[in-house]
């Protein structure tokens, strides 16, 4: 779709000009908390299963990923003071507007999931949701916005995230290939800062 393309360039472009501002604030926050990079870079698998870098400001300490799982929940101790402010609003996502606009994603589409997960999907599925560029919000984002906690209430997070939430993640996906459209995208983009704001 050659105008979604063209949407998601303008916009992320003009975000990024827009937020600039906000862009250096929370970078400073960052590096006055904690040593380490200001953005967050992990293995994501796009479009056609080609893997690419997504960027994130940094919300946990900075060697994470040595200290547990790939996915977070409840009051997970490596989430770092501003991290969590961040998180809570969502801001930690807005550097993945540098993402849009290179073409690695898009605004609205299926969430960029990590390898070990999206080899978790049945192959019909997978050959479905990987038909389209990975967005920074869709439908399930919103609906699960609060998943962090919904995993922190498991015994097992890894587990309840393969058996209960991806599941439900990925039964939105499909819905969101299907029946895409660009009117369908503001609506979620609408949702998206509706669902921020409350």
């Amino acid at each position: 779709m050659i105008a979604k393309r063209v949407f998601d360039i303008i916009a992320s472009g003009v975000g990024l000009i827009l937020l600039a501002p906000v862009f250096l604030g929370i970078a400073a926050a960052i590096k006055l908390e904690t040593r380490g990079p200001v953005f967050f870079r992990q293995q994501r698998v796009g479009r056609f299963g080609r893997v690419f870098r997504v960027h994130k400001f940094r919300t946990m300490v900075a060697d994470a990923e040595q200290r547990g799982l790939q996915i977070t929940s409840g009051a997970d101790p490596r989430i770092t003071k501003v991290g969590a402010v961040l998180r809570k609003n969502k801001l930690d996502e807005l550097a993945q507007l540098f993402d849009v606009l290179v073409g690695d994603m898009s605004l609205v589409g299926p969430r960029p999931e990590v390898p070990r997960y999206v080899d978790c999907y049945p192959t019909e599925v997978r050959r479905i949701v990987l038909s389209v560029r990975p967005g920074i919000t869709d439908w399930a984002s919103i609906e699960y916005r609060n998943e962090s906690a919904v995993l922190g209430e498991a015994s097992d997070p890894h587990r309840a995230y393969l058996d209960e939430v991806l599941p439900v993640k990925l039964r939105y996906y499909v819905d969101y290939v299907q029946h895409r459209s660009f009117w369908e995208d503001i609506r979620i983009i609408f949702a998206t800062l509706s669902a921020i704001a409350r």
